[in-house]
């Protein structure tokens, strides 16, 4: 089958595009932007890639076009595959028609954390000798790629309740019919499809509704949002993580986030070394540990496991280092993600300065919905510097109340300029978005190795 993908650089569309060629299909896909590290990908599995949506792409005569939820009505080469009554579909449907029937699904559902826990799990699995099909929404270096079939029948999958595309508004979970579902935690985001949490709140329970009685709800024991959907009704046997305090039936840390104990109730069941931060990390360990065991993994397995576990790019990557600054790449883009990342690099740093660099590029933050957050959320960083081009937002009122601390610039070049002249030696450059950041990584690691003008 020959399959065109539209909007195939996005995250899940991309690993769609490979588990698809994987299996045999002819893939060929056409997206707006095309940028690293899932277009090196594409390219390295031998598919095409046209860069825009014109309605010539008809003249390749696909067998299906399936349909990334980037693509609206009024896209040309969507209006030309509906003029001409061709077979489309979504992602997530072909997906769950395609490669997930059959499979025991363990999905992983979140506002945070779903890439890292994903590829945690699957780690595990793989380590354990289960060899899972998987598709994160990322790049898990220990595999080096963001999905493949496996020949094992775990599958897992990051769940997004993001929708699933123009003609299907349910999330993308609803269609992957899980019998492990790890709820990881639940806030309001996607302002742009949602009107208020209640409304996720009650995507989630659909998720929730697909799991059958023999499956496991592994859920955060400290998300008051996710209590509300149990109580929606559960159907599932439900395993609780990270309560404050001691338990029975839940697993909890003990210890410090690089190195602690796993316990279930007063009871150690193993033991997790590693060199990640923060404790959102240690909850992601635990979340990954119990939907693990439910396919058989021991957790004292599944902890060692861990041990090995290389992260995800993009999660606090370091780029490079020039002239003494060393540069991060983070996917952050939601308040409590750059909160959370700053506060993880902090604990890395010490008192070594930290330089956040951002742009509120998510559909939610273009909307502004949540800028008032943006001070809260940088509060660890000693300097802010937000690329404000294309909002319909005004970022240097919303950054105000940091005074000197934060400033906004409308071009990346502007930005670039300001963070050299900012930087100094033992400077530690984070740079957080949820696209390519116009290339400033790069861009910033070359400008630092320049000497300084006598006008810096």
């Amino acid at each position: 089958m020959h399959i065109h993908i539209l909007g195939i650089c996005g995250t899940f569309m991309g690993g769609l595009a490979a588990l698809a060629r994987e299996a045999g299909h002819r893939v060929t896909g056409c997206d707006a932007n095309v940028y690293p590290p899932m277009s090196d990908q594409l390219r390295a599995l031998g598919i095409d890639l046209i860069e825009g949506f014109d309605a010539g792409q008809l003249a390749l005569k696909p067998d299906l076009f399936v349909v990334g939820n980037v693509v609206s009505r009024g896209n040309a080469l969507m209006e030309a595959i509906l003029d001409a009554g061709l077979p489309y579909t979504s992602g997530p449907q072909w997906l769950a028609e395609h490669v997930l029937q059959g499979r025991h699904v363990l999905a992983v559902a979140g506002t945070h954390g779903k890439t890292t826990t994903t590829s945690m799990l699957a780690w595990i699995l793989e380590h354990a000798g289960l060899q899972p099909g998987f598709l994160v929404g990322g790049v898990p270096q220990n595999f080096g790629v963001s999905a493949r079939l496996g020949v094992g029948r775990p599958f897992v999958i990051e769940a997004d309740e993001y929708d699933t595309a123009f003609f299907d508004k349910r999330s993308k979970f609803v269609h992957y019919r899980p019998r492990t579902a790890v709820l990881n935690n639940l806030e309001f985001d996607h302002a742009d499809i949602f009107d208020r949490i209640e409304d996720i709140e009650r995507q989630f329970h659909h998720l929730v509704r697909t799991v059958p009685a023999s499956g496991r709800l592994v859920v955060n024991a400290r998300e008051a949002t996710l209590q509300r959907v149990l109580e929606q009704g559960c159907w599932s046997e439900v395993v609780r993580f990270g309560p404050p305090r001691e338990e029975t039936g839940a697993l909890r840390a003990r210890g410090e986030p690089h190195a602690f104990d796993v316990l279930r109730g007063s009871l150690k069941i193993g033991r997790v070394e590693w060199a990640l931060l923060g404790e959102h990390n240690q909850l992601n360990a635990l979340a990954a540990i119990a939907a693990a065991e439910h396919v058989g993994v021991d957790p004292e397995i599944a902890a060692r496991a861990l041990g090995s576990f290389e992260n995800v790019r993009r999660r606090l990557e370091l780029r490079g280092e020039a002239g003494g600054v060393k540069v991060y790449d983070d996917f952050a883009h939601h308040p409590t993600a750059i909160r959370t990342t700053v506060n993880g690099l902090r604990r890395k740093v010490g008192l070594a300065r930290i330089l956040a660099v951002f742009e509120p590029r998510s559909n939610t933050m273009k909307l502004g919905t949540m800028k008032a957050q943006l001070p809260w959320s940088l509060e660890e960083a000693d300097l802010s510097f937000c690329h404000g081009g294309g909002l319909g937002w005004d970022a240097r009122e919303a950054l105000a109340p940091m005074g000197a601390q934060a400033s906004v610039h409308d071009s990346i070049d502007a930005l670039v300029t300001a963070v050299v002249r900012a930087a100094r030696p033992g400077d530690h450059v984070l740079c957080m978005s949820n696209g390519g950041f116009g290339g400033v990584h790069a861009r910033l690691l070359v400008a630092l190795q320049k000497p300084a003008g006598p006008n810096s």
